[in-house]
């Protein structure tokens, strides 16, 4: 009897997405739905990202954690506006969160929104939020074998960042098998491989940005 509900809950979820997916639209908003492990590196990657594009682009983040705000803190001294969710229990962010969310933001002029997900790999991948795509995070200490536990995400992902790529001398972790396994749930993924931390591979994952923006604008 537990199915009917978790269907409706979905469908309730997809209806209110779908009216956020048409402000964004509407309005356009680049917005990229962030998802990874804890700890896989998603608030440094920002952290850089708004940095490094802070002179070309007007962005935003909503911040999502079960509790504290400490990286909501650490992306506001970026400058940018930034929202945080904390869910209180919920392993996921779901679309009437970031439509609270999104209406404490002022999206007049806005390029791009960042959603940095609750850390898990299972439930945000199931719930839509708007967003023009979910962008995946794996990072190398997390191990090669995550796409094949948790296919869901990288078969819905527009696009996978291999994070931490500077530890690849010092971890058993086969790049050549991650691709494989993404590239047979989902062909037309596209992957770039970084490390935030040493920006190694960065610009790739600028210029991907600069894209969505540019497609969104013309």
């Amino acid at each position: 009897m537990k199915i009917p509900v978790i269907r409706r809950i979905l469908e309730s979820n997809e209806e209110k997405a779908q009216e956020l997916q048409d402000f964004f639209e509407a309005n356009g908003i680049v917005v990229l739905n962030l998802i990874s492990s804890p700890g896989a590196g998603k608030t440094t990657l920002l952290e850089k990202t708004l940095n490094a594009l802070r002179d070309e682009f007007n962005m935003a983040v909503i911040e999502g954690d079960i509790q504290t705000t400490a990286d909501a803190e650490r992306i506001a001294r970026c400058g940018v506006q930034t929202v945080q969710i904390n869910t209180e229990g919920a392993c996921h962010l779901d679309s009437y969160m970031i439509y609270r969310a999104v209406e404490k933001l002022s999206t007049e002029h806005l390029d791009i929104i960042f959603i940095e997900n609750v850390g898990n790999l299972v439930c945000p991948a199931e719930f839509k939020v708007g967003e023009d795509g979910k962008v995946a995070l794996l990072s190398v200490p997390e191990g090669d074998d995550k796409p094949e536990k948790y296919p869901l995400l990288f078969s819905e992902a527009k696009l996978l960042l291999i994070n931490k790529i500077d530890l690849l001398p010092y971890l058993e972790f086969d790049l050549e098998k991650v691709e494989k396994v993404v590239r047979g749930l989902n062909p037309s993924l596209e992957i770039v491989k970084l490390s935030a931390r040493t920006g190694e591979g960065f610009e790739e994952w600028l210029s991907w940005l600069r894209k969505r923006v540019e497609e969104k604008r013309s």
